[in-house]
């Protein structure tokens, strides 16, 4: 079987940073101090695993967390939860996506000039939450149902989740446009790494009988890759690692072509493209 691999694919430099910035915390941390990550670094459980190993200990909350060194992770916190850290005297090493930091000081400003900030997003993102924490009053909206949230004759500050589509964001600013408001303000907050991917995974996805998206089922953005890649591509497969493939699938096949979201690391995609491979050979 010939297998392609997306131009674009595999960790973005920010969560490169991240999983740099973790290891580097653990080969310095003092013997028996506790090195914690709030939240899983990357949306990637085979990451999350290997760096468990490791040493680093993912809580879900800074209750959960005795002294020690903390690491911020990619998605960053609120700035309510990083002061926390710092008046529980937590040493902090901030891992946070650059790109991130300039949205959360973006929501700011826009507080500041008297806009009412709409994120365009999901709700429930641990980036997005993070933002959330930003301001004093904002508005999420996923897609159209939301936009009954949106208050009437509002100055409107608008931002959109890093990860999200040119298209999508495209789509939600148009049925925004056609609701009342007074003023409309938008700031491109997307990540040009994520649209590279999207873009070129749409562009291998044509060109292949079957197409495989790797990453967590819980990755924003390789579920939106996966997404983009089924309406060019019917058989389009989104799986976190090559124990999840079932082989039937690659039956009567000739190409497949592979992508990966921004938290899948190089070693998950260059393990499924040799089994691949080697695959295609066996049969």
């Amino acid at each position: 079987m010939k297998v392609l691999v997306a131009a674009k694919c595999g960790f973005c430099p920010g969560v490169r940073n991240a999983i740099s910035m973790a290891e580097k915390t653990l080969k310095r941390a003092p013997e028996g101090q506790s090195v914690y990550c709030l939240g899983p670094i990357i949306h990637n459980k085979d990451e999350v695993e290997r760096l468990r190993a490791a040493g680093l200990h993912t809580v879900d909350s800074i209750d959960k967390m005795d002294s020690g060194t903390v690491l911020i992770r990619s998605h960053g916190v609120a700035p309510s939860e990083l002061s926390r850290l710092k008046d529980e005297g937590f040493h902090i090493v901030d891992a946070t996506c650059v790109l991130v930091k300039r949205l959360q000081q973006i929501v700011q400003q826009l507080e500041a000039e008297g806009y009412e900030v709409v994120i365009i997003g999901e709700e429930n993102h641990p980036e997005v939450q993070g933002v959330v924490g930003c301001v004093n009053d904002v508005v999420v909206v996923a897609d159209e149902a939301d936009l009954d949230k949106l208050p009437h004759n509002g100055r409107l500050g608008i931002v959109c989740q890093t990860t999200q589509s040119p298209e999508h964001l495209g789509r939600m600013l148009d049925a925004i446009a056609r609701r009342r408001f007074s003023e409309l303000k938008v700031v491109n907050t997307l990540c040009k790494e994520a649209i590279k991917r999207q873009e070129s995974a749409i562009e291998l996805c044509q060109q292949v009988d079957i197409m495989f998206v790797l990453g967590g089922l819980h990755s924003a953005n390789t579920r939106r890759l996966a997404d983009l890649c089924k309406k060019h591509n019917e058989a389009t497969f989104h799986l976190q690692n090559w124990d999840e493939l079932d082989k039937k699938t690659l039956f009567g096949r000739k190409v497949a072509g592979v992508t990966a979201g921004a938290s899948t690391p190089d070693w998950v995609i260059e393990e499924f493209v040799k089994h691949l491979e080697r695959f295609g050979e066996e049969q």
